[in-house]
């Protein structure tokens, strides 16, 4: 039986050591500040919203709502980022995305201040997420996955990793951060030949294809760390990740269930990047 890396245990630990810099800050005449900006009201928007708000709350970090209707035009969306830009008050700015389809999506990722971008969408952020600086902070998913390994001592340093995915908001960047904790990274993804047998040779597995139980027991070996980064709706109802779950924690040594693993850490990661942007400010 694998062990499981809960999500809950990394972001409440996560969570005592943020409370404490949001009270030095505070201390210090820096009160952090996270503007939450959203268009219309989408369910998944609605319920990462709550668990931020939530966070927040716990940490010590006051949350500033603009909610903006479903049909709100482009001039006053862009006018909403502007101001947020040049607030001081406003240390991070979490924009929902996607956007509406009749709404410009990259020209509001371009106007966002990569600086206040807390969720890594704007190109500046990615940039510096390849760069390795800090002048922006990379998707709070992507960070969440390393964050998760760090807090049960998972070795990263020389370890084989496979990332399945290659999107902005996982597959690359989680990329890129384990390659900075010196790991050694291959991407893979659905039209990757071989996938099963290069998905063996990682030490440590990324599953974040978006595909729901894409991968299973032809995928894994004995000793791996198998990172679940999908959640879907099943069709028994319940929810499942990109793996088939009941394949593959017999086999493994630890995996991240689903709901519960990397997706309840992602909000705590949000939460420390409102933290050193105050620091920064």
């Amino acid at each position: 039986m694998a062990m499981l890396l809960k999500g809950a245990d990394a972001a409440k630990a996560l969570t005592e050591q943020l409370r404490e810099q949001a009270e030095e800050l505070k201390k210090n005449g820096t009160e952090p500040c996270l503007a939450i900006l959203r268009v219309g009201a989408r369910e998944d928007d609605l319920s990462y919203e709550r668990g931020a708000l939530k966070r927040c709350e716990k940490v010590g970090i006051t949350v500033r709502q603009v909610v903006l209707p479903e049909d709100a035009g482009q001039q006053e969306l862009m006018d909403n980022i502007r101001s947020l830009n040049e607030d001081e008050r406003v240390h991070g700015v979490l924009m929902f995305r996607p956007l509406p389809k009749h709404l410009d999506d990259e020209a509001a990722r371009r106007a966002l201040d990569p600086r206040k971008d807390m969720d890594g969408i704007t190109d500046g952020s990615l940039a510096a997420v390849y760069a390795g600086t800090d002048g922006g902070y990379p998707p709070c998913t992507a960070a969440a996955c390393v964050a998760l390994l760090k807090h049960y001592n998972v070795p990263i340093k020389g370890k084989r990793v496979v990332v399945i995915g290659r999107s902005l908001v996982i597959g690359k960047p989680v990329s890129l951060l384990l390659l900075a904790e010196h790991a050694t990274v291959t991407i893979c993804h659905s039209r990757s030949e071989n996938l099963p047998a290069i998905c063996r040779e990682a030490d440590i597995l990324v599953v974040a294809a978006g595909k729901a139980g894409m991968v299973g027991a032809e995928s894994v070996r004995a000793g791996q760390i198998v990172l679940d980064v999908g959640i879907h709706v099943g069709a028994d109802g319940n929810l499942c990740g990109d793996t088939r779950f009941a394949e593959v924690e017999p086999i493994v040594e630890a995996i991240t269930p689903v709901p519960g693993g990397v997706g309840a850490v992602t909000t705590a990661i949000l939460a420390s990047h409102v933290i050193e942007a105050a620091k920064r400010s």
